[in-house]
């Protein structure tokens, strides 16, 4: 496979120095890094970023990569909330003058970041090379994420004010103005920048929104005016606060389109917004699931359910492959990634690759088995063209046919539980079977015990189940979800096994298919949504709702 960026032997040496990065992580959505900021983290020794980038950066870093920890400058800064974490400078030093190549990470873009700039400023006296790639800058990318566009089609100023560091000036000429005033400030600030602006001369009923925590799941956004702020931010329980420290963009200006934020805010207004959506699936088999929930806007945990474990006796299976490199096989049949993935594993073990798949027909129960065996090089022949399930393999499948299979036999590998449907049903088109064990599944052990609590106590939104086991598996490990907790569900049986055990499904998805299930899901948030704004209400996640609410089950 490629790797995501070039590998730091892919670039020459520059300087015995080492050389600097300084990288612009946006402003916390991990998917506004540029790819030049992707391919500059994967070929950085040492990764300097500050704890609320860290995260958003290190998943693109290369394996081993330094990320040492900044350290508490200016101890009195804590009594405010916001310590002072600027050691950077002398670790970015340190290990460029070692020649490493090291990538200094922060918000936004650096070129907005006075300290980076100070940190070029030093590279550039002890002549160590630094390059710089731009990100995009909170107050540009906040806004467009809370659908607040700082110009209209007829143009006007834009003047950006952090209020930590305006002065009086500043506040002048902003004020004095009709220009679009984009304000960094803190949430216990906002009231202040207000009756700065007010006081030099913005009228009070100018429109402004307030951004918290933006372009992150977490974003909330509150439309007023300069003269309301404080009293909207008040009746909305957001201040006082011990949280009042942390940063906020705010939008000032009758050319903001404030007023048009209803039609304009495609963020927030994804039916999964904000959602925490369980997902009792290993990382492995919930990746394209959990990608597809975050693009309704959800934040998926994964928690895995069931564990795979080789077979007791694995002489079966040995004799199996044994048996497919020979000739004994027409056909052989995958139902499940992890069958894939023993296979693969024991071809491994042999020192055999798909190379060994020659002359054999292969059939993939559905498109996520079929893309693992495309990862493994091996294209298959037969995949469903309806329900993606033994039962659509089956109507797809071929009857044995002496004339034109010169072998009527069928190897298939697949879990220790799994159920009888496919054998039953390809001995009746005339095949052979060899069912052979491939892999165990065995109940995962229980997950820490927060998660549990969050399951127990309410604190997910919503959890897909995918099949029986996985509900009970999951009741078992972890215990029942809260009923408040949105219960989804692939199909009839397993909405039958919630039920037993006291759920009441909420969503049932039209197709047994992960994806379906996620898509019923979101019809089901954006309806609970349409219902919420029809009504006046305040727009919430199941979460946030007292608990015992009724819900009516929804079949999207």
């Amino acid at each position: 496979m490629s790797p995501t960026g070039p590998a730091a032997s892919d670039f020459p040496v520059l300087s015995a120095r080492g050389q600097v990065t300084f990288l612009g992580a946006g402003p916390g959505d991990p998917g506004l890094l540029t790819l030049r900021a992707v391919e500059a983290l994967a070929s950085a020794d040492v990764l300097v970023a500050e704890p609320d980038v860290l995260d958003v950066v290190r998943s693109h870093a290369r394996e081993g990569v330094s990320t040492p920890e900044l350290t508490l400058v200016d101890v009195s800064s804590t009594t405010a909330g916001v310590p002072v974490l600027r050691d950077a400078a002398n670790l970015v030093m340190e290990a460029a003058k070692g020649g490493r190549r090291v990538v200094r990470a922060v918000a936004g873009d650096p070129g907005l970041d006075g300290d980076a700039g100070a940190e070029m400023l030093a590279c550039a006296a002890a002549g160590v090379p630094f390059e710089v790639v731009p990100g995009i800058a909170n107050a540009v990318g906040v806004p467009a994420y809370a659908g607040v566009p700082l110009r209209d089609a007829q143009g006007a100023d834009v003047r950006f004010v952090d209020a930590r560091t305006a002065s009086d000036r500043c506040w002048s000429e902003v004020g004095a103005s009709d220009a679009t005033a984009v304000v960094s400030t803190t949430l216990d600030s906002v009231a202040a920048a207000a009756g700065e602006l007010v006081s030099a001369g913005r009228k009070p009923d100018t429109p402004l929104t307030v951004t918290i925590a933006g372009t992150t799941t977490r974003q909330r956004t509150w439309t007023a005016t300069l003269g309301t702020i404080a009293q909207t931010l008040k009746q909305a329980k957001v201040l006082p606060s011990p949280e009042g420290h942390r940063p906020v963009i705010a939008v000032v200006g009758e050319r903001s389109s404030a007023a048009q934020r209803d039609q304009l805010a495609w963020f927030e207004s994804k039916p999964l917004f904000g959602w925490r959506v369980l997902v009792p699936r290993t990382k492995e088999q919930a990746a394209s699931l959990s990608d597809q929930l975050r693009s309704y806007g959800a934040v998926p945990h994964e928690v895995p359910t069931i564990a795979v474990e080789p077979p007791r006796t694995p002489q079966q299976m040995e004799r199996a492959v044994k048996g497919l490199v020979t000739g004994r096989y027409e056909w052989i049949a995958f139902t499940s990634v992890n069958a894939v993935k023993a296979v693969r594993e024991k071809f491994e073990e042999y020192g055999l690759d798909a190379r060994a798949f020659a002359g054999i027909k292969v059939a993939a129960v559905g498109e996520q088995t079929a893309a693992a065996l495309i990862d493994f090089g091996v294209k298959p022949d037969l995949v469903p063209s309806g329900e993606q399930s033994a039962a659509g393999l089956l109507e797809d499948w071929p009857p044995y046919d002496p004339v034109f299979d010169p072998i009527d036999r069928v190897f298939l590998p697949r879990a220790d539980i799994a159920t009888e449907t496919l054998v039953a049903g390809l001995i009746e088109l005339g095949w052979e079977v060899d069912d052979v064990t491939a892999y165990r599944t065995v109940r995962a052990s229980p997950p820490p015990a927060d998660t549990r609590e969050a399951i127990k106590g309410g604190g997910f939104d919503a959890v897909l189940f995918t099949s029986s086991s996985t509900v009970r598996n999951l009741v078992g490990i972890a215990g029942k979800p809260h009923n408040v907790t949105v219960i989804a569900c692939i199909g009839p049986a397993t909405a039958k096994t919630a039920e037993e055990h006291g759920l009441r499904v909420d969503v049932l998805s039209p197709e047994p298919s992960v994806h379906k299930l996620a898509e019923a899901l979101a019809a089901f948030g954006a309806q609970r949504r349409d219902a919420a704004k029809e009504a006046g209400d305040p727009v919430t996640r199941p979460s946030e709702r007292r608990p015992g609410a009724r819900r009516r089950r929804t079949t999207t």
